[in-house]
């Protein structure tokens, strides 16, 4: 018997979890659909190889939201680990403390330079840019032209595929708020024990914090027992290796027909009243029945993505770094980020007389280096440690490369009327369909923000109205109510986001 309030869920990633999680704590029936074969989680999951674990891209378990915070606690009570924060910037053969030091920095990038950096940022303060249109103008009126130049352009470029003159300046004052040279200046004083006893998660800007929760085993520990615990609660099926290829609304029964193929073939099909979906949001719009009007197959064929490859490399631990994480600002290689796995968590790498580093590489599916084989990344990744001197030769014992499909989405000059376009169509012909997730929404989620859109869609559900605007979700993963100061445009509720110019 076909239960007529039975919710499916396409994706296993935070948002789909999350809202399967809270659906089924409440006796409701749900169906998540994963298309991985092997893995829950999405870009959050954890893989592994020869008893290493790899976390692709990195994920902080730390959120403004005690509502998400909770929701961690209750998935993984007893495996959450507190986690020191420590990252760096590598520049021109130089170690960099991140959030930048600028006393570190001055001295370390030498007399000269440092002289330059001054002098730029003092030309800046009395020669500002009045208007900032540009992630370029804004950083350089907060920081300098110089410093601009060695701490944010290469990186930037290197992960969004696109000059800093191009993107929006109202992305770098969202994404670096509350940051300026003389703040950075004054929080290098500040010691770790006074910041922490000050820290509050409603209060304190993240790039800033000290310490996060991560899971023992990577962030897929925690992902995999969320899905665990939905399958013990009897009412609800979470299935890999599902790949939605049909999502048909039916207007006279008011029921969604999702169809997913497996990997052999095989094709099976699913009834309920509501759909949740954290696919692609280009990806979907292919797969709805009755198909979407001309305006939004266009909307939906115009939204781009960035993508992202992890070459995982094993060696020999020198105790060379103790980082999480390093930024590569050197624009002579082309890695973007080096992910240490061992400061993540030790239970990451089996061994310990061996570690484990994630060089990540940020593409776009076809071209030139994600099409390299993953001989010829290895050998790349290889090269590039010993050229930033994290490695020798003799101490490489193996690796692995992690390919992950539309790992952001590219945000470019015409993102907002795309995504307007297709919320309006959805809201007009397809009823009790939800958006949600960082790809199911083209919008700049952060995993808590992911994991609150789920909880929220679920809320909806479970009220038979919507209760809340998924779209309020706002940077610091809170919810806000419209009208409320600091809340997001009414008209796209969007986040913002590394915005391509339009040159007129």
């Amino acid at each position: 018997m076909i239960d007529e309030n039975r919710v499916v869920i396409i994706g296993a990633g935070p948002a789909g979890l999350a809202a399967g999680y809270e659906l089924s704590k409440h006796g409701r029936e749900v169906c998540i659909l994963e298309a991985d074969p092997q893995y829950v989680g999405g870009i959050s999951r954890t893989v592994q190889y020869h008893g290493f674990s790899f976390d692709i891209g990195g994920h902080r378990f730390f959120s403004k939201s005690r509502q998400v915070e909770q929701f961690w606690t209750e998935i993984l009570p007893d495996d959450m680990l507190v986690r020191p924060r420590s990252s760096r910037i590598y520049y021109n053969g130089r170690f960099f403390s991140y959030p930048l030091r600028p006393l570190e920095a001055f001295l370390k990038l030498g007399p000269i330079e440092s002289t330059r950096c001054v002098l730029s940022y003092c030309w800046a303060r009395f020669r500002r840019i009045t208007t900032p249109v540009s992630f370029e103008d804004w950083v350089v009126n907060q920081f300098g032209r110089r410093l601009f130049e060695i701490f944010f352009k290469t990186y930037t470029e290197k992960v969004w595929g696109m000059s800093c003159k191009e993107i929006s300046a109202e992305w770098a004052a969202q994404r670096i708020k509350g940051l300026s040279l003389m703040g950075a200046i004054l929080n290098s004083f500040r010691t770790r024990s006074k910041r922490s006893k000050r820290d509050d998660p409603s209060r304190v800007v993240k790039t800033l914090i000290d310490t996060f929760r991560y899971p023992r085993l990577g962030p897929g520990m925690l992902w995999e027992a969320c899905a665990r615990k939905i399958r013990e609660m009897g009412v609800s099926q979470v299935l890999l290796d599902r790949c939605v290829t049909g999502c048909s609304y039916d207007a006279d029964s008011g029921m969604w027909s999702v169809k997913a193929t497996s990997q052999n073939g095989g094709v099976t099909s699913f009834t309920a009243r509501h759909l949740i979906s954290s696919a692609p949001l280009n990806e979907l719009i292919h797969h709805l029945s009755p198909p979407v009007c001309a305006d939004a197959l266009d909307a939906a064929n115009g939204l781009q993505y960035r993508d992202f490859l992890t070459v995982a490399i094993i060696l020999r631990d020198r105790g060379m770094i103790s980082d999480n994480w390093i930024y590569i600002h050197d624009p002579s290689v082309r890695v973007g980020r080096i992910q240490n796995f061992k400061s993540w968590s030790p239970e990451m790498v089996p061994n310990p007389d061996v570690t484990c580093y994630g060089l990540e590489y940020f593409c776009f599916e076809g071209d030139g280096l994600w099409s390299r084989s993953d001989t010829d990344l290895l050998a790349l990744a290889v090269s590039e440690l010993g050229q930033i001197g994290l490695a020798a030769p003799g101490d490489i014992l193996d690796g692995h490369v992690v390919r992950q499909r539309k790992a952001y989405p590219v945000y470019t000059g015409e993102y907002k009327q795309y995504v307007a376009t297709i919320r309006k169509e959805l809201d007009a012909s397809y009823p009790r369909l939800s958006l949600v997730g960082r790809n199911g929404m083209h919008k700049y989620n952060n995993q808590d923000h992911a994991v609150m859109t789920g909880m929220l869609a679920a809320a909806n559900i479970l009220a038979d109205r919507q209760v809340y605007d998924v779209w309020r979700v706002n940077e610091d993963a809170e919810y806000q109510e419209e009208g409320v100061a600091g809340a997001e445009s009414s008209v796209s509720g969007l986040r913002l986001v590394p915005e391509k110019l339009r040159h007129q």
